[in-house]
């Protein structure tokens, strides 16, 4: 039991120190090309930041051990917006221009219900077990893939003229940062699922609640991380767009990819979770429709978050030993 603890302890170390470092050597190296500085941070900071969680799940879905998977993708997206943006919001008020809030956000809560639908196979067509089948995961891997598109061409009208080149890392390192974020993310992602799954059979605990709470709440401190920063150093649009971002990311490549690998079973206790992720990102849907010209996540908020979030993780545990 301590060498999984010790594993785990390690394997969440080695994705933050990852996701941070290729982070750091991709954004260097696309602002030392002239990439714009806007395309970077809403791209590279939420997409890269979920890569934790993208290798977790392909890593999972490698060891038979897909149970993790889905617990994994639900409870980030869950942290990601009542826990990260509750801590992000108590540091500071996030306020970002509605017209942006109002294209991510509606994203994120029709993936959410699309999910819902996906994860439901015995009450919607009587089937014996509910799976996230691979024709599941080729349609969020096609919705992922489209989501890109559109975001790109949108921003290639935008912002290209608005960019500043930046020249802020050698060519050199950023390729060496490169090389040893993924190295990171790859030995954290195997360290992870085999320390989690330990634990769970140490424990009696299932592997889907371990993937809720243990795995997804440590794939998710990059975001955590860059979302309190941005919002201590006065950047709003990048921890709610490093929050949203993160959050299709999930659902649909992370998803996707191990569920191509590997068909995931969908527990009983799934559309609890999945429910808690719809009412979450309802509030921001329908904080975001009665914004005017500005959205306002304030100190008030963001406390009502993090209660939210601890309530949830208490009343899960307790449903679990029960």
């Amino acid at each position: 039991m301590l060498t999984d603890l010790g594993l785990l302890t390690l394997g969440f170390f080695l994705l933050v120190k990852g996701a941070d470092m290729l982070i750091e050597g991709a954004g260097g190296l696309a602002r030392r090309f002239g990439i714009p500085e806007f395309v970077i941070g809403l791209t590279l900071v939420a997409f890269g930041t979920s890569l934790p969680e993208f290798t977790v799940n392909v890593s999972a879905a490698l060891k038979d051990a897909s149970g993790i998977s889905l617990g994994n993708v639900i409870g980030s997206n869950i942290a990601n917006i009542l826990l990260i943006l509750g801590v992000a919001s108590l540091i500071k008020p996030l306020t970002v221009h509605a017209t942006f809030v109002k294209k991510e956000i509606p994203v994120n809560f029709f993936l959410t219900l699309t999910l819902i639908v996906m994860a439901n196979d015995v009450i919607l067509n009587h089937a014996p077990v509910s799976l996230i089948s691979r024709g599941d995961g080729l349609v969020l891997i096609i919705t992922f893939l489209g989501y890109m598109y559109f975001l790109v061409a949108y921003l290639e009208r935008d912002s290209i003229l608005e960019g500043e080149m930046k020249e802020s890392i050698s060519p050199f390192k950023g390729f060496i940062y490169f090389i040893l974020g993924l190295t990171g993310l790859s030995l954290g992602a195997d360290w992870t699922v085999d320390g989690a799954v330990g634990l769970a059979k140490a424990l009696g605990v299932s592997e889907a609640v371990i993937g809720l709470f243990v795995v997804a709440i440590g794939t998710s401190l990059p975001e955590l991380f860059a979302s309190a920063v941005s919002a201590y150093k006065g950047n709003p649009d990048i921890a709610l767009g490093n929050v949203a971002g993160s959050n299709i990311f999930n659902a649909t490549l992370v998803l996707g990819t191990s569920s191509v690998i590997r068909d995931i079973p969908v527990p009983e206790r799934a559309n609890v979770d999945l429910g808690v992720l719809f009412i979450a990102t309802l509030l921001l849907l329908i904080s975001s429709i009665w914004g005017k010209r500005k959205y306002t996540l304030d100190r008030m908020e963001g406390g009502i978050f993090l209660l939210a979030y601890f309530i949830y993780v208490i009343a899960s545990w307790y449903r679990e030993l029960s």
